[in-house]
């Protein structure tokens, strides 16, 4: 069954018409996951790549996405319904398809990488303007940008001429009545095609262009491959950096990356291993804005910064066991860990990343913090108005806990 591209117009002989979105679901518990079956009819009737909707899809549902062109499957994380995708799909088509001017769906996309930027063109109205590149998706169709058309016509067009030359000269070499004469002589049009620059800014800017175009197989590539291998590339790429001595400055380098490879979530995980000792607490000054890109409103990946954290606990136990809550407190005060994570993971022992005994340490010694945090709720509920007390001072803590907070001090 079909649906109106732009489903705001209720005309029943609108002529821009695509299939509704099926979605099948797959696997169960931590593994389930959505396959949307037709996603390639979709985009077709979109003029649009199939990644593009179902990135979109994993952007606006905090969702990783998988692309398998080949055998044409296209996944989301989780189990989501058909019909909130379609709900969903409609925000796509008005962001990303739709022209501002016309309403009509003929528009193509154009991408200015040096500029990093995204044009939009209607062939319906003549529209051309910019889009709003502030939405996730924009990102990755900057590095994965359309096919262009007009080019892909130009080579048809080109082989086309190349195959009929071929072919007249070696089969039909000896019946002069055959050839095309006209096409033999002029040949004005496609001057530039057949004539290539020699200078040395033309040569660069062609290896440009190839480095561009295997830059996007590559990506197309280890997008495809499953989310270990994905992670164990962007562990390779820190590492390199810190390596190099270059990874002070390359906070936003390594957000790219990630966001490159769909490991967001999980990259607290690993610089957590790269970049923390037993010398946490200055390393968390250090690298406090690394980990904020990630961990900001991201409560997954919060969740993951946890685990790192209990497996260097379990690397420098004797270092860092006895100092638990203040590591926490410091995490929490960098705003690297929100409230309401810490005491998720206080309720419930997981031996996901240490073994259980080990587990059941950091949380006993953890314990006086997470009271700390829960009764300093209770009073900021209580209190309403009264200024907020300085937190260096010892007295501002709740006075049932002096002896952890004299011996956080202690370690401090």
């Amino acid at each position: 069954m079909s649906v109106n591209v732009n489903r705001s117009v209720l005309d029943q002989f609108y002529r821009y018409k695509m299939p509704r979105i099926i979605a099948k679901v797959e696997g169960k518990g931590n593994g389930i996951k959505t396959v949307i079956v037709n996603m390639t009819d979709v985009a077709k009737s979109l003029n649009r790549p199939p990644t593009y909707p179902t990135k979109f899809f994993g952007c606006e549902l905090g969702a990783q996405t998988q692309f398998d062109a080949k055998n044409d499957r296209f996944i989301v994380n989780g189990s989501h319904e058909a019909n909130k995708l379609q709900d969903m799909l409609d925000g796509f088509i008005r962001k990303f398809v739709l022209c501002p001017e016309c309403d009509n769906p003929e528009t193509d996309l154009h991408i200015n990488a040096k500029k990093q930027t995204i044009g939009n063109s209607c062939k319906a109205c003549g529209y051309r303007g910019m889009l709003d590149t502030r939405h996730k998706l924009c990102t990755f169709i900057l590095r994965n940008p359309p096919e262009d058309t007009g080019s892909a016509k130009k080579k048809e067009k080109k082989s086309k001429k190349k195959d009929k030359e071929n072919g007249s000269s070696d089969g039909e070499a000896g019946n002069h009545n055959d050839i095309d004469a006209p096409d033999a002589v002029d040949g004005d049009d496609d001057d530039e095609d057949w004539a290539e620059e020699t200078t040395e800014e033309a040569q660069q800017r062609r290896m440009e262009e190839i480095s561009a175009h295997a830059k996007n197989l590559t990506l197309s590539e280890e997008l495809e491959k499953p989310l270990e291998e994905r992670v164990n590339l962007f562990y390779n790429f820190v590492k390199q950096k810190k390596e190099d001595g270059a990874i002070d400055s390359s906070d936003k380098e390594i957000l790219a990356e990630a966001e490159r490879l769909d490991v967001k979530d999980t990259a607290p995980l690993i610089l957590t291993e790269l970049l923390m000792d037993e010398n946490i607490r200055d390393q968390i000054k250090k690298y406090k804005r690394h980990f904020l890109r990630f961990t900001h409103n991201n409560k997954k990946a919060q969740k993951y910064l946890l685990g790192g954290f209990e497996c260097l606990v379990k690397l420098h136990q004797a270092q860092l066991l006895p100092r638990v809550p203040i590591i926490l407190k410091d995490l929490y005060d960098a705003d690297l860990l929100e409230e309401d994570v810490i005491l998720a993971w206080a309720e419930k022992v997981s031996k996901k990343y240490v073994s259980k005994e080990l587990a059941k340490e950091i949380h006993a010694k953890a314990a006086p913090f997470v009271k700390w945090l829960k009764e300093a709720e209770e009073e900021s509920e209580g209190s309403g108005g009264e200024e907020e007390e300085d937190e260096d001072n010892i007295s501002s803590f709740p006075t049932v806990f002096p002896n952890w907070i004299m011996r956080m001090k202690m370690y401090a």
